[in-house]
């Protein structure tokens, strides 16, 4: 399995961070009769608990939202893509289908409160770090453009960054003719449960992406605020 070091700026800033981690090769199709069913029952799911408390206040959007806060980065410019997702379908918006591997990870996003990201191995070039975007940075986000990373947590490589927990890079996106798949699930602060989210993860790679050759890690790096 990939590795991926987590460097000292999230230490430094205060921010504890774990990521949960799954590499495994997958078939990607354009889209699944049963993964819209399961999306669309979760975001029913989702909606009804948002008539409770905002998208800004779900536990996992709030831990990033502070992390960002941390790292100099305003979260209500820069939305984690989990809360975006929320937020789309809060003013009753549909959710947009890409293909079995996007739109799984949609559904894990919604159903764990996460975000998540996942990034097609082969266009990956080890050592992977998490690290703080540096002044000047960008890359070409999927449907962005440009996209700022200053300040941002990124995930790079020898080439450079490739994800973030708001948007991803053109460079690393899942396409059908994918053959492995690393997805990462951002968790900020102390919340539990990050081992259970990452097994329903694996779950739903399994189930709508022919999953196979799975393997599961945690990284975890504690702020020293």
């Amino acid at each position: 399995m990939i590795e991926i070091a987590i460097a000292e700026d999230f230490a430094t800033a205060g921010v504890s961070v774990t990521l949960g981690c799954i590499q495994a090769r997958v078939a990607v199709d354009k889209g699944s009769a049963t993964l819209g069913q399961a999306l669309r029952l979760e975001a029913e799911l989702r909606v009804e608990s948002l008539d409770d408390a905002p998208v800004s206040e779900v536990p996992a959007i709030a831990a990033a939202r502070r992390a960002f806060k941390a790292l100099g980065k305003d979260p209500s410019r820069y939305r984690v893509s989990a809360e975006a997702l929320m937020r789309r379908l809060a003013q009753s918006k549909a959710l947009y289908r890409i293909n079995t591997v996007v739109d799984t990870n949609n559904l894990i996003s919604l159903h764990t409160g996460l975000s998540a990201g996942t990034y097609r191995v082969e266009a990956l070039a080890p050592p992977l770090v998490l690290r703080k975007g540096g002044a000047g940075e960008t890359y070409e986000a999927i449907g962005r453009g440009p996209f700022n990373l200053e300040g941002l947590p990124v995930l790079a490589d020898a080439q450079g960054p490739f994800g973030s927990p708001t948007s991803d890079s053109e460079r690393s996106m899942i396409t059908l003719d994918a053959e492995a798949v690393l997805m990462v699930l951002y968790a900020f602060g102390n919340g539990p449960g990050l081992t259970r989210a990452l097994e329903f993860a694996a779950d739903c790679l399994t189930s709508y992406c022919h999953a196979r050759e799975v393997e599961t890690a945690l990284i975890t790096a504690r702020g020293s605020g």
